[in-house]
């Protein structure tokens, strides 16, 4: 198998939580280089070291960096745009620039080469009992059994290859009624949101913290015959700007959230601010590890009944609305 070596960029105060969230994306394995940590090994050091090669003593003034390998594949290229799009939230939160530069450099192939490298890796896919998602470079030759659902990620998550993005469409598929109102929160591409307008749904809104990723979620909408009277995006982080939190304020049928386990429980409130009173809510993007973490945290503001879809690792939960 090839591998793509990334590059992250942080400063040792950023470590600790990169790595969590970076497992929260399903990355196991790092390599860190920090300046501080070597520094403090000089200090400490106990005598028995008589000589330290040069090229190590360049440690001391190293840019702290955390690098992982991504497998060369579609599993690879979601999970990259998976940490891009982490490091923009964590940027945008981080005004003092506690964490450093938080960005992502790629030293196996050029940069530029990446943006149509990883295309050959989205195929066409089956989910479910209705959908086939198409990149929109691919040909599907369909037999009219299924509705396809033609997506551009850009530069957002959502391709429908990974895990999370299919258990949480299978469980829509389930869950969805003709004519329902459903909020995609951390909407990347929109496929969510798009798939659940083909399956039925009203009308949507879409929400991420990217601007890039809204306007690509409403691109990819349009591209689907989606009108924009039905199809609203925003951008901004509802935790924080109560505008935006005020903007999207309604009551959905139906919420779907594809985004890390730490945001789905710090969103629990707001969750629970915007479902109706029969509504569902389907959240997604969890390591299996954390499952219990997030349903415990969602059970205690009142949702309940959770039915859990899991494959290799990964977790979707729907849950009813609080009686």
């Amino acid at each position: 198998m090839e591998w793509t070596e990334v590059n992250i960029y942080t400063a040792s105060e950023g470590i600790e939580l990169l790595c969590a969230k970076l497992m929260d994306i399903g990355i196991k394995g790092f390599v860190i280089q920090d300046a501080g940590d070597f520094n403090e090994f000089l200090e400490n050091k106990d005598g028995k070291w008589d000589y330290i090669d040069e090229d190590l003593m360049g440690l001391s003034d190293c840019e702290t960096r955390i690098t992982v390998y991504l497998p060369s594949n579609s599993q690879g290229a979601d999970m990259l745009l998976s940490i891009r799009a982490m490091l923009s939230e964590l940027k945008e939160a981080d005004t003092d620039g506690l964490y450093g530069r938080l960005e992502a450099e790629l030293s196996s192939i050029r940069e530029e080469d990446w943006a149509n490298n990883w295309k050959q890796y989205f195929k066409p896919v089956k989910i479910g009992e209705k959908l086939v998602i198409k990149p929109s470079w691919e040909e599907y030759e369909n037999d009219g059994s299924r509705i396809i659902l033609e997506i551009d990620p850009a530069s957002s998550f959502g391709t429908g290859q990974h895990h999370t993005t299919r258990l949480c469409l299978e469980l829509l598929e389930k869950s969805l009624n003709s004519g329902d109102r459903i909020l995609d929160m951390g909407c990347g591409s929109g496929i969510l949101s798009i798939g659940a307008m083909l399956l039925g749904a009203e009308s949507a809104v879409a929400v991420d913290i990217e601007q890039n990723a809204a306007e690509t979620a409403m691109e990819n909408a349009v591209k689907n015959h989606i009108s924009p009277e039905k199809y609203e995006t925003f951008y901004g982080n509802i935790l924080t700007d109560e505008k935006l939190a005020d903007r999207i304020d309604a009551k959905y049928d139906v919420i779907a959230a594809n985004i890390v386990a730490d945001v789905l429980i710090a969103m629990k409130e707001h969750f629970l601010r915007y479902i109706k009173n029969d509504g569902t809510l389907i959240v997604s993007g969890i390591i299996e590890e954390r499952m219990h973490e997030v349903i415990d945290a969602l059970e205690g503001v009142g949702f309940r009944d959770p039915e859990i879809n899991v494959k290799e690792g990964w977790a979707a939960v729907k849950l009813a609305a609080p009686l």
